[in-house]
């Protein structure tokens, strides 16, 4: 129900797009006054009437949708998106680089191996570092 739902809401969102496009704005007579052509098309009255009508229609139609949605995912929640935040904080990330750390071999009762720490980064300008 749900995808029908957002299919449907997209769908009208796209077309009163369009159709908010079709329309002229309010400056759009005067140029009519200089030897515009006629609207006969859709009548004496143009296309005001119906345009409005169209767009008026697929307004409440987008607006029906958007309440339904918003329902429905208020419904699906499981809690506050604020109350989750404080609860998860993010893991805070260490600036400070590894230590070397212990190697236990798997099946192995012997003491633990360490490992060898993380080669230095080579410096730029064929320098060697000093020991």
């Amino acid at each position: 129900m749900e995808t029908l739902l957002i299919i449907v809401h997209v769908v009208v969102c796209l077309f009163l797009i369009g159709i908010v496009l079709l329309q002229h704005g309010k400056g759009a007579d005067i140029g009519a006054t200089f030897g515009g052509s006629s609207q006969s098309l859709f009548g004496t009255e143009g296309p005001l009437p119906l345009l409005n009508k169209i767009t008026t229609l697929s307004a409440v139609i987008f607006m029906v949708t958007s309440v339904a949605l918003a329902y429905i995912a208020s419904q699906n929640s499981a809690g506050s998106v604020m109350s989750r935040a404080v609860e998860e904080k993010p893991p805070v990330e260490s600036t400070v680089e590894p230590q070397a750390q212990t190697v236990v071999p798997e099946g192995s009762e012997t003491a633990p191996a360490v490992a060898e720490p993380p080669p230095a980064p080579a410096q730029q300008g064929g320098e060697t570092p000093a020991q």
